[in-house]
C-alpha cells in the first residue's frame, strides 16, 4: 500500500468515506475501503475512528452539520425583519433538502439508511434546526412581529408543520409540479397565524 504524503486528518477520513459510500453504498463500504483511498492502512483511520459505526455516525452528522451551517447566517441576520428571516430559513432549508436528494442522489440514499442508525446524531440536527427557529421567533416577539408565549413549543410546531418540505421521507414530492406554491401556501400560513 503506498502511504500517502498528506497528513492524515478526520476531515480527510470524512471526505474519503463520502466518496467510498456513494461508489459501495452503506451495506458494502468498509474502513479498508477508505483506508485504501487513502492510501493508509486501515489501522490508521481506526487511530481517529474507533470504530466502523463511530465513523459512519461522523460522516453523516457532518453530512447534516452542512445545512445547519447553511442556515445559521439567515438566523444571525438580524438587520432583516424577523418575517423575511423566517420565510428566507425555510425556503433555504427546503433548498437544501432538495439539492442533496436531487444533485447526488447514491449519496443521499445512502444517508437515509445511515439516519436510521444514528439516531441520536439526527435528533442533535433537529435540535439544532428548532434552536434556530427559537432564535428568529424570539426575535420577531422582541420586535413585536411574532406572538408567541413559548417560542421553543413554536418554533417546534412550525419545524413539524413544514416537515414536507424537509423530511427526507417526502423527497419523492419535492420535484412535482406546484410544489414551490405549495410550499409558498404552508410558509404563508404559518406567518400569518405568528403574527402578533
Amino acid at each position: 500500500m503506498a502511504q500517502t504524503t498528506e497528513a492524515l486528518t478526520a476531515e480527510r477520513i470524512l471526505a474519503a468515506t463520502e466518496d467510498v459510500l456513494r461508489r459501495h453504498g452503506p451495506a458494502k463500504a468498509t474502513v479498508v475501503d477508505v483506508a485504501r483511498a487513502l492510501g493508509v492502512s486501515h489501522g490508521s483511520v481506526y487511530r481517529h475512528f474507533r470504530t466502523k459505526a463511530a465513523l459512519r455516525e461522523a460522516v453523516t452528522e457532518r453530512w447534516l452539520d452542512r445545512t445547519s451551517e447553511a442556515l445559521s447566517g439567515i438566523v444571525a441576520d438580524e438587520d432583516r425583519d424577523p418575517e423575511s428571516r423566517l420565510r428566507a430559513w425555510c425556503a433555504a432549508l427546503f433548498a437544501a433538502k432538495r439539492h442533496k436528494a436531487g444533485e447526488d442522489p447514491q449519496l443521499f440514499a445512502t444517508y437515509m439508511v445511515l439516519i436510521g442508525e444514528v439516531s441520536a446524531v439526527v435528533d442533535r440536527h433537529i435540535a439544532d434546526l428548532t434552536g434556530q427557529l427559537t432564535t428568529i421567533i424570539e426575535n420577531g416577539v422582541e420586535r413585536g412581529v411574532f406572538a408567541s408565549a413559548a417560542p421553543a413549543v413554536t418554533a417546534r410546531a412550525l419545524f413539524d408543520a413544514t416537515g414536507r418540505f424537509h423530511d427526507p421521507c417526502y423527497a419523492r414530492e419535492w420535484e412535482q409540479p406546484g410544489i414551490e406554491a405549495e410550499f409558498e401556501a404552508v410558509v404563508d400560513l404559518l406567518l400569518r397565524g405568528l403574527r402578533a
